[in-house]
């Protein structure tokens, strides 16, 4: 366990207490862009993407320059995981160079496989299975609109993906209630919904699973939606499409949740399919505030790991 919270891999990684934390000075990292400006000074962060992105390269790349630090972006073409060369000895090599580096590839275990051989810190930008990143921003984002996570009604409307899982675990560490729902066939995975259930536990809320999206949004606080398609299915596009009307956020639906309720989704959305226009620009939505947060939840994070005494001050 220690090993691993050398990176950030995997919201379950985490407590309660330092998911806690993480969020306490991720609100003052927003409060106030250049306070722990310097703190990685001299400092480099490999970028290393197997799929497109706007706001984790972004991000990232702005959070190291507003800690004074330097990240630098390798494309797929240049890296090859796995077939230009192993995932062990891009890692030993990238190792030589950065200080952490930050991966969004396709399999879980590619992440798993690199911060084994690495001697860098190793971030999760994204996998299939999880993304840990995101994760952080929304509860950010749940905390900074309801001021607490405990008993907050978060409901998910769609594929149950690696945002869903890491949302799920997440939300269950710190006390809030999450009631998914999607087509039958489409749930998160069980193994990651029944580890959800067990930290749910132990925070006092609760978890579930249902295929009504009227029953998941009623008193909700949350509504969060994603992508019925997401990056490698295109192949599945017209039959997803097809088996999940029904299930997209509409302002009918959010009229089921609480009048103070707010949106979320984690983009890029696929407007008029998942959600529709007037619910995205809507007065509810909190989309744009959730895709900054990306910024600040992961200048925490990059704390975290590379200055450790900076961020404990904070």
């Amino acid at each position: 366990m220690e090993l691993r919270k050398k990176h950030f891999l995997d919201i379950v990684d985490y407590t309660p207490e330092e998911i806690d934390r993480l969020l306490v000075v991720g609100q003052k990292l927003k409060e106030d862009r250049l306070r722990a400006f310097g703190a990685l000074s001299g400092k480099t962060l490999g970028l290393l993407f197997e799929k497109p992105s706007l706001r984790t390269r972004v991000s990232f790349d702005v959070g190291m320059q507003e800690l004074g630090g330097h990240a630098i972006y390798l494309s797929p073409q240049e890296i090859g995981l796995g077939t230009r060369e192993s995932v062990p000895d891009v890692a030993r090599v990238i190792s030589r160079f950065a200080d952490a580096v930050v991966i969004r590839t396709f399999a879980q275990e590619t992440v798993e496989q690199f911060a084994k051989w690495a001697s860098i810190c190793t971030i999760n930008g994204l996998t299939d299975a999880s993304h840990p990143c995101q994760a952080l921003a929304d509860i950010l984002t749940i905390t900074q609109k309801f001021g607490h996570l405990q008993g907050i009604n978060i409901a998910y409307i769609g594929d149950g993906n690696n945002v869903i899982h890491s949302l799920m675990l997440a939300a269950a560490k710190m006390g809030a209630n999450v009631a998914v729902a999607g087509p039958k066939g489409y749930e998160p995975d069980p193994q990651v919904v029944a580890r959800a259930g067990q930290d749910a536990a132990q925070s006092g809320s609760r978890i579930s699973i249902t295929t009504d999206p009227l029953e998941a949004v009623d008193g909700a606080d949350v509504i969060y939606t994603d992508v019925w398609t997401s990056m490698g299915q295109e192949a599945e596009y017209e039959k997803r499409l097809a088996t999940f009307q029904g299930y997209q956020v509409t302002q009918e639906l959010v009229a089921h949740a609480k009048p103070s309720a707010i949106v979320m989704h984690d983009l890029p959305a696929h407007r008029g399919e998942e959600i529709a226009d007037d619910v995205i620009d809507g007065e509810q939505s909190a989309v744009f505030d959730q895709a900054e947060n990306r910024l600040h939840a992961q200048k925490s994070v990059l704390l975290m790991l590379m200055a450790p005494t900076v961020f404990e001050t904070l």
